[in-house]
C-alpha cells in the first residue's frame, strides 16, 4: 500500500495531497487507548494543530510537519517503508509487523525467491527504529484460556486452536513451544497449532466455541476475567513507543521532536528537589539521590554548606526527602518542572 494513494482518499480541499510537500510526515494513532495519551504528548511539546472535522490529516502550525491520524496497527508498516517518517504506536505492533515481514521474507528466501543475501540487505534498509518509549500505555500480550478449563499451561495448547489479531507474534510464539516440545514443525515447518485471525472481540472466542485459547491484550485484566479467561503466559509486554524510518526526510526535525518529547516525559516524570546541606555530609546525601544525571551544586555564602539541585522521580520524592532529612538536609523544597529539553 503507497502512502500517497492513502492520503488521496484521506484527501479534502482544506488539504489537498500537494501541500504536504516539504512537511516532515508524523503518524499518531487515530483511535483506541493510545490516542488521547499522545494528543496530549503533542500538546506538551508544543504541537500545534487543528484537526478539522475528524480528517485523517492535519497540518502542525508552527513547524514542517504533517500529523497522519492511522490505526496503531498500521503506523510501523507506514514507517518500516519509509513513507512515514515518525510514528506514535504499541511496542505490541512493532513487534507484530516485524514478525510478520520476518515470516514473508523467510517463505521467500525458502521458494528461492530471494537469496539470503537479498533478505538482509532489505532488512538493513527497512523497518522501524526505536526513539524512546513514552511511559503510557502499558499492556502485556498474553496467552489466555478459560478459568474453569482444562489448560494449566501453554504447552497445553499445542495442537488446539488459538484466536488473535497478532496471527504472526502468536505464530512464532507457538512455533518455539513445538520446538521446545519436540515436535516435528515449529518454526522450519508448518506447526502444528492453528492460528486463527480475529478482528475484534477476541475475548469471546473461547466462550463461543471459536477457539481453544486465544493471545490478546490485557491492560487492568478486567476484560480478561468477565469473559472467564485467565493469563497463562506473557508473549510480549508493551507500552507506547515513539519510532522513526530508517531514511527519514528531515532528520533535524526529527531530532527536534525527539528532544521536545523528552522534555516533556522529564517534566511528567521528574520533580526539581532542592536543598541545604553541610558539605561534610553532601557524599551521603548525594549517594540517596544522586539526580537524573548529576546534581547541580553551588557554595552558600556561609561556611562549609553548600545549595544542591536534583532532579527525583515523583513517584520517589517522599522517602528521599525522609532519608535527605536524616543525613542533614535543610530547607527542603520540592518544585514541579517546565517543559524543558533533555538528552
Amino acid at each position: 500500500m503507497q502512502l500517497h494513494d492513502t492520503l488521496k482518499r484521506m484527501a479534502n480541499p482544506l488539504y489537498p495531497v500537494n501541500s504536504l510537500e516539504g512537511r516532515l510526515l508524523f503518524a499518531v494513532p487515530k483511535k483506541g487507548r493510545l490516542n488521547s495519551a499522545t494528543l496530549n504528548l503533542l500538546e506538551g511539546a508544543d504541537i500545534q494543530f487543528r484537526r478539522e472535522n475528524r480528517l485523517d490529516i492535519a497540518l502542525v502550525k508552527n513547524l514542517p510537519i504533517a500529523l497522519i491520524f492511522l490505526p496503531a496497527a498500521d503506523i510501523p508498516t507506514f514507517v518500516g517503508e519509509g513513507q512515514v517518517d515518525l510514528g506514535i504506536t504499541g511496542y505490541d505492533q512493532v513487534q507484530e509487523h516485524d514478525a510478520g515481514v520476518r515470516s514473508v521474507m523467510k517463505k521467500r528466501r525458502f521458494s528461492g525467491e530471494i537469496t539470503p543475501e537479498e533478505e538482509s540487505a532489505r532488512s538493513a534498509i527497512t523497518g522501524c527504529d526505536t526513539v524512546m518509549e513514552l511511559g503510557f500505555g502499558a499492556c502485556r500480550l498474553q496467552v489466555q484460556v478459560p478459568e474453569k478449563g482444562t489448560y494449566q499451561s501453554p504447552k497445553d495448547l499445542i495442537g488446539k486452536t488459538i484466536g488473535t489479531s497478532f496471527v504472526h507474534l502468536t505464530e512464532k510464539y507457538f512455533a518455539n513451544l513445538e520446538i521446545e516440545a519436540g515436535s516435528q514443525g515449529g518454526l522450519e515447518g508448518k506447526i502444528q497449532t492453528k492460528i486463527i485471525e480475529l478482528s475484534g472481540s477476541v475475548e469471546a472466542a473461547c466462550a463461543l466455541g471459536v477457539a481453544d485459547g486465544i493471545v490478546d491484550l490485557v491492560e487492568s485484566g478486567e476484560t480478561m476475567k468477565a469473559a472467564g479467561l485467565k493469563a497463562i503466559d506473557t508473549v510480549v509486554d508493551s507500552s507506547a513507543i515513539l519510532i522513526k524510518s530508517r531514511s527519514p526526510r528531515n532528520t533535524e526535525l526529527v531530532e527536534l521532536i525527539a528532544s521536545r518529547i523528552r522534555g516533556v516525559i522529564a517534566a511528567q516524570r521528574y520533580v526539581l528537589c532542592q536543598y541545604n546541606i553541610q558539605r561534610s555530609a553532601l557524599a551521603s546525601a548525594t549517594k540517596i539521590a544522586p539526580g537524573k544525571r548529576a546534581p547541580t551544586i553551588t557554595t552558600l555564602d556561609e561556611e562549609g554548606w553548600v545549595a544542591v539541585s536534583i532532579m527525583v522521580e515523583k513517584k520517589k520524592i517522599a522517602p528521599v526527602m525522609d532519608e535527605l532529612t536524616k543525613v542533614g538536609a535543610t530547607d527542603i523544597l520540592v518544585l514541579a518542572i517546565a517543559n524543558t529539553r533533555t538528552d
